[in-house]
């Protein structure tokens, strides 16, 4: 079993920034791609970003590219979303997931056997 505890959300203005953490325990951590989603109100949980098990791959939704990064510290078994020049329609409750097989990093929710509560971000003036 693998617990997935989140943290970092909370509000911001637009162009600000906010760093997401997910902290993994339960089983080894090294081999898992590890992913984010977020998700409004009435619509469906949508891909933000995602990172190999080596760390080595990322991949990220095109409205988010060159704004977030996905990054991942096997020491500390945490990945983390670095948020920056955030906009209202980042607007969000963020969930990290986990792929325990260690083969898919991407958007396909289905893949990930793990998630995490959520956290909400809220991109506001």
């Amino acid at each position: 079993q693998v617990q997935l505890a989140q943290s970092g959300g909370g509000l911001v203005q637009p162009g600000g920034s906010l760093r997401l953490s997910c902290a993994a325990s339960g089983r080894i951590f090294d081999d898992f791609g590890m992913g984010w989603f977020r998700q409004t109100p009435g619509k469906e949980r949508e891909f933000v970003a995602a990172i190999s098990g080596s760390g080595r791959s990322t991949h990220y939704a095109d409205s988010v590219k060159k704004r977030f990064t996905i990054s991942r510290d096997d020491g500390k078994n945490a990945v983390y979303l670095q948020m920056n020049s955030l906009k209202p329609e980042d607007t969000a409750v963020y969930y990290c997931a986990a792929d325990s097989g260690g083969t898919y990093y991407g958007p396909d929710m289905r893949e990930y056997d793990y998630w995490g509560k959520g956290t909400l971000v809220t991109v506001s003036t």
